[in-house]
């Protein structure tokens, strides 16, 4: 687990405990074991005196179960003791709170999902047009950014909030792997002061140094005609079956798709954004000669 005190509070970021994981493992079996045993999702629904609608969110992963009505549907299914035992197991991780739940009052209800499932994952891959993404801004031009939506007393929090979520790039084993397509525009828009842009674009250029974080600078044109439905975020997650998250931010609300073609389609659209982006490798001195300006 990784911790940090600020302004005498304790907050902890530990991707272990968060919910959605075992929530998403254990939606995937008992669609599996449903489907299997020729139980409609009426059936189901009715065995634990819910509806149709709870049994869908439950077997996407969007909502947690009490361990009797998991056992009710387990018994509905004919699941053996053994893995009986295991998937109670599972259905008692995913009530737990997630690591954001301290914040949870400054944390919009439709980017939650998405925030675990980036402390959950293996591979970040996003692509943005308009600002500097999230995990890749310094802490300057964070402040600037969340000024300008934000009023006075809620900046400060805000700003721990969104450093506290990098640390997964240096977390411990194993850390995240990002790879990130900004479109040249969101580096000419300016935040802030020239000083803040000058240590934002320093600060990208030294994220490139390590392993695990790859940027590549899409040049004005390109990701309009590629990517013209906004920011885009794919999640790869470390456990073998679970499906990628497509996370789609918009203004006010967010989408995630979840059926295949639609995740593959977005696949599609990344890959072809790094194909016709600058290579890594140009990247610090596409990143020199914007510096250059400011």
């Amino acid at each position: 687990m990784a911790s940090i005190t600020t302004t005498g509070r304790r907050h902890s970021i530990d991707a272990q405990g968060d919910p959605l994981v075992p929530r998403m493992l254990l939606a995937r079996r008992l669609r599996a074991l449903r489907e299997a045993a020729r139980v409609g999702r009426p059936e189901a629904a009715r065995t634990i005196g819910s509806s149709t609608s709870k049994i869908s969110r439950l077997e996407l992963g969007r909502s947690g179960c009490r361990p009797g009505d998991i056992g009710a549907l387990l018994t509905l299914y004919g699941v053996d003791d053994g893995e009986r035992a295991t998937l109670l197991a599972l259905a008692g991780q995913t009530t737990g709170r997630p690591w954001w739940y301290g914040d949870g009052d400054i944390v919009p209800p439709w980017v939650r999902p998405y925030l675990s499932a980036e402390q959950s994952a293996k591979l970040v891959r996003t692509f943005e047009a308009q600002f500097v993404p999230g995990l890749l801004q310094c802490e300057d031009y964070a402040r600037a950014l969340i000024r300008r939506i934000y009023p006075a007393p809620e900046i400060e929090r805000r700003v721990e909030f969104r450093m506290r979520r990098q640390r997964v790039l240096r977390r411990r084993p194993r850390p995240l792997n990002l790879w990130v397509v900004l479109d040249e525009a969101a580096l000419w828009r300016p935040i802030g002061e020239p000083e803040t842009m000058r240590a934002q674009i320093r600060h990208i250029v030294e994220l490139c140094r390590r392993p695990n974080v790859t940027v590549q600078i899409a040049p004005f044109g390109i990701c309009g005609r590629v990517a013209g439905d906004g920011p885009l975020t794919l999640v790869r997650f470390p456990q073998q079956g679970l499906s990628d998250m497509v996370y789609l931010e918009r203004a006010n609300s967010a989408v995630y798709p979840s059926r295949r073609p639609e995740i593959e389609r977005h696949w599609h659209v990344f890959n072809t954004l790094v194909t016709e982006a600058a290579p890594p490798e140009h990247t610090p001195q596409i990143l020199a000669g914007i510096l250059g300006t400011y």
